[in-house]
């Protein structure tokens, strides 16, 4: 009974443990901006395939896609974060894409929760991407070179 005991308790240590790591992890992770490169970049597929047009980005300036859905609290500060981005920030555009209603889209841009923002460049390509509530500072910092760029 004394080894039953024991052995319980090594789990439930060993799942606390797993639990921890992956909230650290998941917390580290969420509302960080990552570069999109080589296979991760969606904008690297075929052009007709990709749907950026069809959800109506058009080149020419930086536009920031934000993927909500209706129940998605985070969605909700995402968009009013955003917002006053776009108001700060000359040269961008914002466009929120309800994830439900653009399935096929959602699947070929490998967006897997609400909310994901794309960062797309103003020659149409996806150079960044967030999940979760970005930062502003750290968004306003990762949209000065794009910006700087599109104005040339």
């Amino acid at each position: 009974m004394r080894h039953f005991d024991l052995t319980g308790l090594l789990v439930v240590i060993g799942v606390l443990t797993l639990a921890t790591v992956l909230g650290w992890w998941w917390r580290r992770r969420d509302g960080r901006i990552h570069p999109v490169s080589g296979d991760d970049r969606p904008g690297d597929v075929d052009p007709d395939s990709v749907p950026l047009a069809a959800l109506g980005v058009r080149p020419g300036l930086v536009t920031l896609v934000q993927f909500s859905s209706a129940i998605c609290a985070p969605c909700r500060a995402t968009r009013r974060l955003l917002s006053e981005v776009e108001g700060r920030v000359d040269g961008i555009t914002v466009m929120e894409i309800d994830a439900e209603r653009h399935l096929d889209e959602v699947r070929a841009l490998a967006i897997w929760r609400s909310p994901t923002v794309l960062v797309v460049d103003a020659e149409g390509r996806i150079v960044q991407r967030v999940s979760g509530v970005p930062g502003r500072d750290e968004l306003m910092a990762a949209l000065r070179p794009l910006v700087a760029g599109a104005a040339r």
